[in-house]
């Protein structure tokens, strides 16, 4: 009788090169590992002969990252979807996508079960989770962290469990971060973050950004835009891996993009963790440039409403949802005249405007001038402050009429001036 099959989302590191051998020990399963290239930069060959020496019977390396960019990452781009004011969901848009990929191999090698490597305590095991519910409502799902037999309790724990094996550890004891990175990001958590009262270790943590003090003097970067997506980097042509790979080179070179935040996990506890996100930094920046001049008034302040509402969607793993795909309706539709270019420069750290233009640009010079133009009368707007403000007048009126309401009110809100 064969054993059952179960796909592993596998990373190659501490976590789930543990759970293949623990697997294998506990419950006996044919593990196939599934690892999926978001844009981590990983050695994948390597990765594959860990997996396959620790106990996999397969394992199988899928190129996600064109797909990612476009259909993960473009959209909560255009969007500005930004979880509590900072966080640019680095981790928490990949996660679907790879949850979607291991119920794609489960139906292709006939699994029963999924497997991942996330905590009890983490957002990662609801994107995964509500990912694979989505699109395979039967497959049962494994979380080694809250299983019955799992054992280890700490990161020293299992690689212990990897030495008492003769098992090869994928990190070194004093390098032990909890890290996620793919094309967008990259992310810390452990360590020292663990007390809110120490400062980052920047130089020792570091991967993709120099510490902003340390950076250069800084430099130019242009970007033009076809409805909300990036097209081409400093005057040339790019596909969205080639743009994200120069643009993590020039944003990580001048120290933009980091972000130590202590945030509101899903679970309900609060977490700390350092972001690196250079090139996603610059590009939420300039596209915010081109919203400016492209959205009106009364779009742009509903998007901004419907932005908050996606990022919290995406942080919380519900992008197969009807409510994503209608608010990223609304998002879509805002994004057909955001073609243009913008202009920033980057300086040890920071991200300034340095100018943009489009053809559906709604700033015009001759209204915004200080000089009077044809287009606006500076006496229309007595009318309009009358209007406006009628409001505000009616009611004052009533307290006058009233006497005392209106006296307490002066007497509260108004201020005796001194005289000369």
């Amino acid at each position: 009788m064969s054993k059952e099959k179960v796909i592993l989302a596998y990373s190659g590191g501490l976590d789930t090169t543990v759970i293949i051998p623990w697997l294998k020990e506990n419950y006996d399963y044919d593990v196939i590992a599934v690892c999926i290239d978001v844009g981590q930069g990983d050695d994948w060959e390597a990765i594959k002969g860990r997996a396959l020496k620790t106990g996999a019977s397969a394992c199988y390396v899928v190129d996600a990252r064109k797909e990612y960019i476009e259909e993960y990452i473009w959209p909560a781009l255009k969007a500005n979807a930004v979880y509590e004011d900072e966080y640019l969901l680095g981790t928490s848009t990949a996660r679907p996508l790879i949850g979607k990929i291991l119920v794609e191999y489960a139906r292709q090698e006939g699994a029963t079960a999924i497997c991942h490597g996330a905590t009890g305590k983490g957002n990662d095991q609801v994107r995964f989770e509500l990912a694979i519910k989505a699109f395979a409502p039967d497959l049962r799902v494994i979380a080694a962290w809250r299983d019955d037999k799992w054992n280890m309790d700490s990161r020293e724990a299992e690689i212990k469990f990897l030495e008492d094996r003769g098992l090869e550890v994928p990190m070194k004891k004093d390098q032990s971060y909890s890290r996620d990175e793919n094309i967008w990001h990259i992310s810390h958590e452990g360590l020292e973050l663990e007390k809110t009262s120490n400062e980052p270790n920047y130089p020792h943590m570091l991967k993709n950004t120099t510490v902003p003090e340390s950076a250069g003097e800084g430099e130019y970067v242009t970007i033009e835009w076809e409805k909300g997506i990036p097209v081409s980097l400093n005057g040339k042509k790019m596909d969205g891996l080639e743009l994200m790979t120069e643009l993590n080179k020039i944003g990580g070179r001048n120290g933009v993009g980091l972000v130590d935040i202590c945030e509101n996990r899903c679970v309900g506890m609060k977490s700390r963790g350092v972001y690196e996100t250079p090139g996603g930094a610059i590009l939420y920046f300039a596209h915010r440039m081109m919203d400016h001049i492209c959205l009106d008034r009364d779009t742009y302040h509903y998007k901004q409403q419907v932005s908050l509402r996606l990022a919290e969607l995406i942080y919380d793993g519900k992008v197969f949802t009807p409510l994503y795909d209608a608010l990223m309706a609304f998002v879509d539709s805002t994004q057909e005249t955001v073609t243009g270019w913008t202009k920033v420069k980057l300086v040890k750290g920071q991200i300034r405007a340095a100018g943009s233009d489009s053809k559906y640009s709604l700033y015009n010079e001759d209204i915004a001038s200080f000089t009077t133009g044809e287009l606006y009368n500076h006496k229309d707007a007595q009318g309009f402050i009358t209007l406006f403000g009628l409001p505000l007048k009616v009611r004052a009126m009533m307290e006058q009429k009233v006497g005392e309401g209106r006296a307490i009110a002066e007497s509260k809100n108004l201020k005796k001036r001194p005289t000369e």
